[in-house]
This record gives structure tokens, sequence and C-alpha cells, in this order.
């Protein structure tokens, strides 16, 4: 299969923002099937953002994730369904104490197919009972994709002993999700 922006021989690239990246790409590591993720910046319009200039809410960017996925293990749809739990859709530019358009619910589609399966998902889960109050997750094309600076990436990993806003907010996120989502759980040897 030639490659392109969203396939790569038996890969696919999925792009979620859901509030911090830290907190995202922290949880969607643990899923089998996901080859590799990057935390990065997306949906604006100010070429080459940096941490600093998002931060002020004037690049129309989101901090995001770029899932480099196997769909033959991990679906598409199964990623939309972790998105939907691991954060709340609910609240507009804003995940907790961030506050922001930077920390907008966003998925950010490849293709039309993606398109439709990202509003499909959204609606079924905005009619489920997961969510009290209606979803504002925005849905736009993918343009292009920013890489964040080096000490964001793997930030969870590396900084889980030192760092209070990995023991308290992401920590008790990734043992919820682990406990909902077992069945998508990569294998640890023991």
């Amino acid at each position: 299969m030639k490659a392109n922006s969203n396939y790569m021989e038996d890969k696919r690239i999925a792009t979620f923002g859901g509030g911090c990246f830290w907190c995202l790409e922290a949880v969607f590591q643990e899923l089998k099937g996901v080859e590799n993720i990057i935390s990065g910046y997306a949906g604006g319009y100010i070429e080459n953002p940096s941490y600093q200039t998002i931060g002020t809410g004037m690049t129309g960017h989101a901090e995001v994730i770029q899932i480099t996925y196997h769909p033959q293990i991990i679906s598409y749809q199964e990623l939309l369904e972790v998105f939907w739990h691991v954060h709340d859709p609910t609240t507009l530019n804003r995940q907790g104490n961030d506050i922001g358009t930077q920390y907008r619910s966003i998925i950010l589609f490849h293709n039309e197919e993606e398109k439709e399966q990202a509003e499909f998902s959204l609606k079924k889960t905005d009619e489920s009972d997961l969510w009290n109050d209606p979803i504002v997750t925005e849905i736009a094309p993918f343009i292009r994709f920013y890489t964040a600076e080096e000490y964001h990436q793997n930030y969870y990993t590396l900084n889980k002993d030192n760092n209070p806003y990995c023991s308290i907010v992401i920590g008790p996120k990734i043992a919820k999700f682990k406990k909902e989502f077992q069945h998508l759980l990569k294998k640890k040897n023991i």
C-alpha cells in the first residue's frame, strides 16, 4: 500500500485533543495496537507554535496527540471509545483546572471515513448515559501537526515519580481507564 498522511503500510494515524496532552498520551500508550504517540499542537492557524505561544490562547491550536496504530489490532472506533471515556468532552475549552482553547476537546480527522466514524461515535456517545451534559467536542479536518517540545514527550512515564500533577491528575485517570478497558490493554511481560 502506498504511504500517505494517514496510511503507512499496515498502520494509521489518529489525532485527538482532550485537555492536557500528557494525560491522553499516558492513557493511549497503554493500548494494544498503539505503536507510537507524539504530543503536539494542531487545529490552529499559526505556523511553528510553541508551548508558550499556544498558552496564550491566540494561536487556535489545541494540545493534541498523534497516535500511530495498527487497525488490525485496535480499530479507530475503539480509539474513539477510549477518547470519550478518558476526558470530559462536555466542557468547552476546559479540562479540570486547565482552561483555554488549547485544552479543547477535538478530533482531527484524516479522511472522510474517520469523519463519519467520529460524527457517528459522538452522536452515539451523546445519546448514551456516559455524560450528563451535551458533548461539545470539535470534529475538524486534520491540516498540520507540530511536534511539541521534547520535554513533553512521554511525560508521565518520565516524570510520574517527581511531578505532583502526574500523581494527582494523571495517575488516577490511568487507574480508572485500566479498570474500564482491560480488554484493550497491552499484555505486560511478567
